[in-house]
C-alpha cells in the first residue's frame, strides 16, 4: 500500500470516528439525555450537524476522493467561523461552559491537521 494511501485511510478512518462521536455526543444531548450545563444551541446544532459531515469527509478520504480535500477545508473554515461566533457570544456575556471553549479548540486543531493531510495527500496522486 502506497505511504498516500495509508495516510488517507488513517486520516479517513480518525475523521469518521470521531464524527460518529460528535453525532452521539451532540445528539444525545440534544434530546436531553445529557445535562451538559450552560449550553450554546447554535454550537450544539452545528457540532452535531458537522458530525455528519465529518463522516462523508473521512469515507471520502477513506476511499481517495479528490473531493475530500475541499469537504476538509470547508469543515475547518465552517468551525473557525463558529468558535468566532461561539467567541463573540462569550464577549457579549453569554453563559457558557469551559469544556466548549476546550472542544471548539481541539475541533479546529483536528479539521485543520485533517485538510493539510488530505491536501498533502490527494495532490501526490
Amino acid at each position: 500500500m502506497k505511504k498516500q494511501n495509508r495516510l488517507l485511510r488513517i486520516t479517513g478512518g480518525v475523521a469518521i470516528a470521531f464524527g460518529l462521536l460528535t453525532v452521539v455526543s451532540g445528539g444525545t444531548t440534544l434530546l436531553g439525555a445529557l445535562e451538559m450545563g450552560a449550553v450554546v444551541l447554535f454550537v450544539l446544532w452545528f457540532n452535531t450537524l458537522a458530525g455528519l459531515a465529518y463522516v462523508v469527509a473521512g469515507l471520502g478520504l477513506w476511499q481517495g476522493r479528490r473531493w475530500a480535500w475541499p469537504l476538509s477545508l470547508a469543515i475547518f473554515a465552517a468551525t473557525l467561523l463558529v468558535f468566532v461566533a461561539f467567541g463573540l457570544h462569550v464577549a457579549q456575556g453569554g453563559a457558557f461552559e469551559m469544556r466548549t471553549v476546550y472542544a471548539m479548540a481541539l475541533r479546529s486543531a483536528v479539521w485543520g491537521v485533517i485538510a493539510l493531510l488530505a491536501r498533502q495527500a490527494l495532490s501526490a496522486r
